[in-house]
């Protein structure tokens, strides 16, 4: 997937041409990927695809998931100047996207290392991204959570609202679904947890709720129902993660790994 995508990033730039090479002869250059800020570094296994597609050579300096610091050379490029100059708006977006993301996920995950809780991101992914998006976020240290409706079958609310025996269909579902998917169920109360849990439910997502809350959950999920996996979402923040870290929930997802990610700042220089 990833040789499709960076073929159609580069003929976004690109258009019909790089107006420069129609004006100029290229001659051999070679230039570094400066870090301008501290961050972690993702974007390796597509800037590969890219240097392949292109031919230039690449010498990492810091590889996916490495810290840097505002400074450091990330990495030294070496080709004809037609190629590094068409490829360097498409290397660098795609490694400013990828870092930002992945240094943000770090915060988080540095966070909550401690308490051993399981960071996860969401869907919440721009439109045709979720696959880049997604890898960043692992760079940072996030698992992954599902990657579309086809690989888990996750009841929210608006699900339930359509679902009038939750039981009989849990019962109906686990006959129709692949033997591997798991089912998870949106809870927004310590009533509908313990529902989930009897229902028969593989995850239970404490959807907003606070951390002396979800403490009761979790309480009650290890002494009734220690199989089941307990997930917090739903206004978590840098502020706010350890203190559902501390609460003893097997995980913790939250969409602004993504969309609240700033862009960092990195620049190539041509030797």
């Amino acid at each position: 997937m990833i040789e499709p995508f960076i073929r159609e990033v580069l003929a976004e730039d690109v258009g019909r041409g790089d107006l420069y090479a129609r004006v100029s002869d290229p001659v051999s250059a070679s230039a570094k990927i400066i870090a301008k800020s501290d961050g972690v570094l993702a974007g390796e296994e597509y800037l590969r695809v890219l240097a392949h597609i292109e031919g230039f050579v690449i010498v990492w300096h810091k590889q996916d998931g490495e810290r840097f610091i505002k400074g450091d050379v990330l990495m030294e490029l070496e080709g004809d100047s037609h190629t590094l100059l068409r490829i360097e708006r498409t290397l660098l977006n795609i490694l400013l996207h990828a870092s930002s993301i992945a240094t943000l996920t770090r915060k988080y995950v540095d966070l909550i290392a401690p308490y051993g809780t399981k960071l996860l991101d969401t869907r919440k992914t721009r439109p045709m991204l979720r696959t880049f998006e997604k890898y960043a976020t692992r760079i940072g240290g996030a698992t992954n959570h599902r990657m579309g409706l086809d690989d888990a079958l996750m009841l929210k609310d608006t699900h339930l609202k359509t679902i009038d025996n939750l039981e009989l269909f849990m019962a109906q579902a686990r006959q129709k679904i692949p033997f591997t998917s798991k089912i998870e169920i949106e809870a927004e109360d310590f009533e509908m947890a313990k529902r989930a849990m009897a229902a028969g439910a593989d995850i239970v997502m404490c959807d907003n709720m606070s951390p002396d809350q979800l403490r009761d959950v979790v309480e009650y999920k290890e002494r009734y129902h220690s199989r089941v996996l307990l997930e917090a979402s739903g206004n978590i923040s840098l502020d706010t993660i350890e203190n559902y870290a501390k609460t003893g929930v097997d995980a913790i997802s939250t969409g602004s790994l993504i969309h609240q990610a700033n862009w960092i700042d990195v620049s190539m220089k041509m030797d």
